[in-house]
């Protein structure tokens, strides 16, 4: 053991050089996080000190010993802590120096004190641990310094760059984490099967963590304590960009965006009209008929499934998509003037401002991509004039996949083939569309979209990707009925061969 905790104050000064993943992260981000922190921490006190008494009663009345658990667990830059639980377990020496997992009916644990770790209840004192600032409400869990030792130099330094949480994507992952451990072998199948998974979510959340999303996080958890929910899967993609993510990036942020782009609009519209009469809309009536219409928008683009477009690669036919859903909207506007008189406007200044938001809309969404995306409209309508053809899933959704794709596109023989979609194990682009096709899951995702979609070609177009991760999604592959075609980094190759031309133009004449 003080070996293990020798080894991590070693490493503090490794883990701090490695900081750049914490300082990546905005100093109004951090400051935002920890006040929701402190809030978060007084709050559960505040809404469950009699949880807390009720517990300590009954903790003291089933066996002799201390009410909480203080063990050692490793923390933001390697700082070991004492972390703070319910005692479970009987109070003895053997207790202390045992196995440091706990296992499917671990004769260590007292009958109240199984209930409380099936319940999760024994962890509601870390919310001292959040106060204090040992710990954030959600962040990578933290390890007993033994198993943190055990980390590649690496990930040490990402998931240690942040403070561990009560909750994260793991830990609901692994929330029977207990379960499954048994048998004679229970820390080498800990330390081969689930210390890596758990190390890659909590990468993972250090790389994408935010705000939004740990509110996502704390939601899920409270879920998935619900007895009857207790044994639902949850996918990653839902741990990492849950509902709260998914409204602030498809709905709410575009909701803002269109409004100001409709005050545009209407400020526009009213200027113009201006030259032809006299008319005094009023700023506050500017605003509301702005965020009347932003609001119709957002209705009508979820009615219509364009907010789950990832507009960075949309297909340029989503602009007519955008069309009718902003008519629709200026319809459902107009409805208002019926209920609404203060809102009435002449209709020619009403054609102005919904021609003048609708290009707002547009290029809000296109920006650069607005001139090349009319032409890209044609090319998709040639290339799908043909859906016969073999299926193929395209693994990656990057820009190396965007390359092969048109090039298939581009070639005589696509005819011959019926992409269905792609696959991509970066979680926010699951289940969102990219230049017209769908991202129907992650890697893990492929065995069953092969059998259910009858894919015969699986095209392997996927950039910046380690060794393990290549072997295990080629190993994947491999036992399915479906050809695989290995895509090379064409990317890279074009960029290389540009930097060998340039080098060989810029040498002098002998």
């Amino acid at each position: 053991m003080n070996r293990a905790v020798n080894f991590v104050d070693e490493q503090v000064t490794k883990v701090q050089k490695h900081s750049q993943f914490a300082a990546s992260t905005r100093w109004s981000g951090r400051v935002t996080k920890r006040l929701m922190d402190i809030l978060g921490g007084l709050v559960g006190f505040l809404l469950l000190w009699p949880v807390f008494v009720f517990v300590a009663v009954l903790i003291k009345r089933e066996s002799p010993g201390p009410v909480f658990f203080h063990g050692e667990r490793v923390g933001r830059f390697g700082k070991v802590f004492k972390i703070l639980k319910f005692r479970t377990m009987y109070e003895s020496p053997e207790n202390h120096t045992g196995l440091r997992l706990t296992v499917k009916h671990d004769s260590r644990v007292t009958p109240f004190g199984g209930w409380l770790r099936e319940t999760k209840l024994n962890e509601l004192p870390q919310f001292w641990n959040v106060l204090v600032g040992d710990m954030s409400l959600v962040g990578p869990r933290p390890e007993d310094p033994v198993f943190v030792a055990e980390w590649p130099e690496d990930v040490r330094a990402e998931i240690l760059s942040v403070r561990p949480g009560m909750t994260s994507p793991a830990s609901v992952t692994y929330r029977d984490e207990e379960k499954l451990l048994s048998g004679s072998s229970v820390l080498d199948d800990y330390l081969r099967s689930i210390l890596p998974e758990k190390m890659r979510l909590d990468q993972l959340y250090v790389r994408h963590h935010s705000l939004v999303g740990d509110l996502d996080v704390i939601l899920t958890t409270m879920v998935i304590l619900i007895p009857a929910l207790r044994s639902r899967k949850i996918s990653e993609n839902i741990l990492f960009r849950g509902p709260f993510s998914r409204f602030t990036r498809n709905i709410f942020s575009w909701f803002i965006v269109d409004a100001f782009v409709a005050f545009f609009g209407i400020s526009l519209a009213t200027l113009i009209w201006r030259i032809q009469a006299v008319i005094d809309v009023g700023f506050g009536r500017m605003v509301l008929i702005a965020v009347g219409l932003a609001f119709g928008l957002a209705v009508m683009n979820i009615i219509f499934g364009l907010n789950r477009v990832e507009w960075q690669y949309a297909s340029p036919t989503h602009v007519f998509d955008l069309a009718v859903s902003t008519t629709l909207a200026m319809l459902l506007f107009a409805m208002l003037w019926i209920l609404f008189p203060v809102l009435v406007l002449p209709v020619n200044l009403m054609i102005y401002f919904g021609i003048f938001s609708f290009v707002g809309f547009v290029v809000a969404r296109y920006r650069e991509r607005l001139i090349t995306g009319f032409a890209s409209r044609w090319i998709r309508w040639r290339s799908q004039s043909s859906v016969m053809g073999e299926r193929v899933l395209v693994v990656g959704a990057g820009d190396a996949a965007q390359l092969a794709i048109w090039l298939l596109e581009k070639s005589n023989l696509f005819s011959a083939f019926s992409i269905i979609g792609m696959v991509d194990d970066d979680f926010r682009k699951v289940n969102q569309r990219i230049n017209g096709y769908t991202v129907l899951g992650t890697t893990r995702d492929i065995p069953e979209i092969v059998t259910t979609k009858s894919v015969g070609l699986i095209m392997f177009a996927i950039s910046n990707l380690d060794k393990k991760d290549r072997d295990r999604i080629l190993a994947l592959c491999s036992d399915l009925p479906a050809r695989v075609l290995l895509i090379p980094d064409l990317l890279k190759v074009v960029s290389n061969y540009f930097t060998r031309q340039t080098r060989e133009v810029g040498q002098p004449n002998e």
